[in-house]
């Protein structure tokens, strides 16, 4: 039987900087560079961040379009997605909801904006401080700002990027699901804690399930039922050096690699040289890398026209 194609997420910047990865794509011109060369590799959908997080409102939108613009007049059928605005301090999320996703409309209202950002939970994210022990702050979306989100897709028209950060987002997500409200395409993105953690500034302090065979098993049964699509990451390590990776592909999921997640203290590679190495594990477990129109056909977009 023939295997279904590999949708290859890639986030190419976050909060990466040139110390930690010397090649993330930060500039107009460089997000506009490497997103095409991420394309022509296999990519099937960019998640980009702009080059502060800070900005929302028609500010942010024009932080994104600048680029966007560029990339999509040279590949009008592309997939990509912003994040949100994030204005923190002492632990907590200073912006509304409202002001989190302020520049989403002012996007979508010029240029393509297929899929967005939803993160249906709350976690710590953390790094070790002096002593070891955790420091860090707590990312808080509540239960109305999910429904804020979710109403923002409808309104907008785009696909949920579902972000897992631990099981309890994936029990919202399937309460969405069971209530028959869940967007048809919506696609959970699985996010393991490496080694390294989130900020991969050292090890020690990282969050929810640890890249093994065990959580993801937990995760997939989670979505036993469901026809929810999926994918696997690791953030603060290399997900290729896992066993999620084989796995997923065995179990028919997807992957989402970039420099955003990757951290290996021995090298600092580029996007590409991500996407090459994903490809190559893809090919041989006999799943090849997706197209724009396959990854719409698989999550029940409209064909590009």
């Amino acid at each position: 039987m023939k295997q279904q194609p590999v949708i290859l997420e890639v986030a190419i910047n976050g909060g990466v900087t040139p110390q930690r990865n010397p090649h993330v794509p930060l500039t107009d011109e460089a997000v506009i560079e490497d997103s095409l060369r991420c394309f022509d590799a296999g990519a099937s959908i960019i998640h980009a961040h702009t080059y502060d997080i800070r900005l929302n409102g028609r500010a942010g939108a024009e932080a994104y379009l600048r680029p966007w613009r560029v990339i999509l007049a040279q590949r009008p059928d592309a997939l990509w997605y912003p994040t949100l605005s994030v204005n923190q301090a002492d632990g907590a999320n200073l912006e509304p909801i409202q002001d989190r996703y302020s520049h989403y409309p002012f996007i979508a209202a010029e240029v393509p904006m297929p899929f967005g950002v939803v993160d249906p939970g709350s976690t710590n994210l953390g790094y070790p401080g002096p002593d070891g022990l955790p420091m860090g702050f707590t990312y808080v979306n509540s239960y109305s700002d999910h429904a804020y989100a979710f109403g923002l897709a409808k309104q907008l028209g785009f696909l949920p990027s579902l972000a897992i950060f631990e099981p309890g987002f994936l029990q919202t997500t399937l309460a969405w699901y069971r209530a028959g409200r869940l967007p048809k395409g919506s696609m959970a993105k699985f996010y393991f804690g490496g080694e390294w953690g989130l900020w991969a500034t050292a090890k020690g302090v990282s969050f929810g399930l640890p890249p093994t065979e065990k959580a993801l098993a937990a995760y997939v049964e989670m979505l036993e039922g469901t026809d929810i699509p999926w994918s696997v990451s690791v953030w603060g390590g290399d997900l290729l050096q896992t066993p999620v990776a084989r796995m997923a592909l065995e179990l028919g999921g997807h992957l989402h690699v970039g420099i955003e997640e990757h951290f290996d203290p021995q090298r600092t590679p580029t996007n590409v040289e991500l996407i090459e190495e994903t490809k190559a594990l893809c090919n041989e477990m006999g799943r090849p890398l997706a197209t724009f129109a396959q990854t719409r056909e698989m999550l029940g977009m409209a064909p590009h026209r």
